[in-house]
């Protein structure tokens, strides 16, 4: 090596040397975009979803809603990981036909995370073109986002070294007529809940999370007393994890919603969910934009989505560790 530099600067040398252990050096890993969360293209998603128009049971908006996330998921389909989950609720207008789409991601772990969010529009609502861009809409976008990650991590890619990972597209959350969990709402996860208790599914899952409106520009995502405690503690240290704990649990409240099927039959539920979306009122003091035709594109953000998914992205990591 003195021979080889012979009659060069010590500079050159130095620099030399340099640029070869750079070269022989193992480069480190960087983590590509496919392993990301990205808010930005889950509001793209969620634009295209909402521009379909109202999806309300029965509707041309809401088979075309179906084609698209069925659209969406076509790799998914042609691996023989999406199934869809046909059947008919009984409704308030008499017989409904409603589906569920489920993917299934293979993880390395015996066990199953599952990932929910409901894709139709309140059937009340079908006269006053209420398009749900919160409501149905930005957790459609978050949820096929990450499928788009899941989708190029497969198999044994970083994401899926824990346990497996389902997304559940579930339909008839809102009521047909009256609010009831029991009867008149939640018509998709009551069905899938009560079908995975018959067929031993519900034993397989380490955790279930709804996310619910979480698109809101003045995002607040409430602590859930009905859901269960020790996985609300993991999402909120997810969140100071990711620095994004004051968008989390500043207020308790007690939400129904899509998990509550679940919690009742002993699956580790949470709800993570903002109800408070826009400025008060008489008429909706859980916030005016909720279930009025002011639910549109223009009240959601990009950074909102990034928070969430973000922060489920972050507590799946949690969970795989437990």
């Amino acid at each position: 090596m003195n021979k080889f530099f012979k009659g060069f600067s010590l500079a050159a040398v130095l620099l030399f040397a340099l640029a070869a252990a750079a070269q022989s050096a193992p480069a480190k890993h960087a983590p590509t975009t496919s392993e990301k969360f990205s808010g930005a293209r889950a509001l793209e998603l969620t634009g295209k979803f909402v521009a379909l128009g109202p999806r309300w049971i029965g509707s041309e908006g809401h088979i075309k809603a179906e084609e698209f996330i069925k659209q969406q998921l076509t790799t998914e389909a042609v691996r023989g990981w999406l199934e869809t989950d046909a059947f008919t609720a009984n409704t308030p207008i008499g017989p409904q036909n409603m589906r569920n789409y489920i993917v299934r991601y293979p993880g390395k772990k015996d066990g199953v995370i599952v990932l929910v969010s409901h894709y139709e529009t309140n059937y009340p609502l079908r006269t006053i073109n209420f398009v749900g861009a919160n409501d149905g809409g930005s957790s459609t976008g978050l949820l096929l986002e990450i499928a788009g990650l899941l989708r190029t991590q497969t198999p044994g890619g970083k994401l899926l070294d824990g346990y497996s990972i389902w997304l559940v597209f579930d339909d008839g959350e809102e009521a047909i007529k009256t609010w009831n969990v029991n009867s008149d709402a939640l018509y998709g996860t009551r069905h899938l809940a009560a079908k995975w208790q018959n067929d031993g599914t519900l034993g397989k899952i380490k955790a279930l999370m709804v996310d619910d409106m979480t698109g809101d520009k003045d995002l607040d995502i409430s602590r859930d007393s009905n859901s269960t405690p020790w996985l609300e503690d993991l999402i909120y240290q997810a969140a100071k994890n990711t620095g994004h704990a004051p968008y989390f649990f500043a207020s308790t409240n007690a939400f129904e919603d899509d998990h509550l099927p679940f919690v009742k039959r002993g699956v580790p539920s949470a709800d993570i969910l903002d109800l408070n979306y826009g400025p008060p009122t008489q008429e909706h003091p859980e916030g005016g934009y909720h279930h009025t035709a002011l639910d549109t594109m223009d009240k959601i953000s990009a950074h909102s989505l990034q928070v969430t998914g973000d922060v489920i992205m972050e507590t799946i990591r949690l969970l795989d560790q437990k």
